[in-house]
Order: C-alpha cells, then structure tokens, then sequence
C-alpha cells in the first residue's frame, strides 16, 4: 500500500512540476509570478512571518501564562488568516478572473474573519473562567 502511495504521489509531483514548467514558459511575467508566489512566499514565511508569530507566541506565554494556550492559538490563526488574504488585499485583481469572486471588500472579510477567531478566543476563556469558578465555588475570574 505505501508503494502505490508512493508512486502515485510522485505521479502527481510531476504532473503539478510540468503544469508550474508550462505556466512559467508561457511569458516573462508568469515566471516571476510563479517564481514569486513559490519561492518568494516560503522564503517570506519561514524568514519572517513564522519567527514574529513564534516570539509574540513565547512573549505572550511570559505575559499571560493562564491564557497563554487560547491567545496563542489566535494569534496563529489571525497569521494564518492575513498570509492567505495578502495576495487578493496587496493586488485585488492579480489572478485570473473568477465572474462573483472579485466583487468583494477584501478588507472587511479579513477584519470580520480576524473577529471571528478573537470573539472565539474570549468565548473560550470566558466559558474555561465559569467552568473552573463553578468547579471551585468561587467567583469567575478572567
């Protein structure tokens, strides 16, 4: 089984490798996009979001070590979030036309989604608070 896996996994990373050699031939600028979308975000990534992301992880474990673990986790997700959202806010018309997909405030979805994880974030915390205060018998903390 891991064979067939394997195989058919490398069937499908020559595949995407000769549809990336036919993309990039196609003209000048199609080889920088690709060249910049798959090298330059990795590079992006690993050299700069990852290592920001992983100290305000560590600064607010140091900070906040109740809340460390939720906050944390909302903060990965609002990275993951703004990465995914930095090709349509930086060129909204980049990519190829997609009729319905365009016609959107790229900004507001990132801001309400940006919400929906922190409204989540302090749901959690307020909802571990009551747990532990009815465990305890005391008053709800923070």
């Amino acid at each position: 089984m891991r064979a067939a896996l394997f195989v058919a996994g490398l069937a499908m990373l020559a595949w995407g490798a000769w549809l990336a050699v036919e993309f990039g031939s196609a003209s000048f600028r199609d080889a920088w996009q690709g060249l910049a979308i798959f090298v330059g975000g990795p590079l992006l990534h690993d050299l700069l979001i990852a290592p920001v992301v992983g100290g305000v992880a560590v600064l607010i474990g140091r900070l906040v070590p109740r809340w460390a673990g939720p906050v944390k986790a909302g903060v990965v997700a609002s990275a993951v979030l703004a990465l995914l959202a930095v090709p349509l806010l930086w060129r909204p018309f980049g990519v190829p036309v997609n009729p319905g997909l365009h016609d959107r405030d790229y900004w507001a979805g990132l801001g309400i989604a940006l919400g929906v994880v922190w409204v989540g974030v302090l749901a959690f915390l307020g909802v571990r608070a009551l747990v532990r205060s009815r465990q305890t018998g005391a008053a709800p903390e923070a």
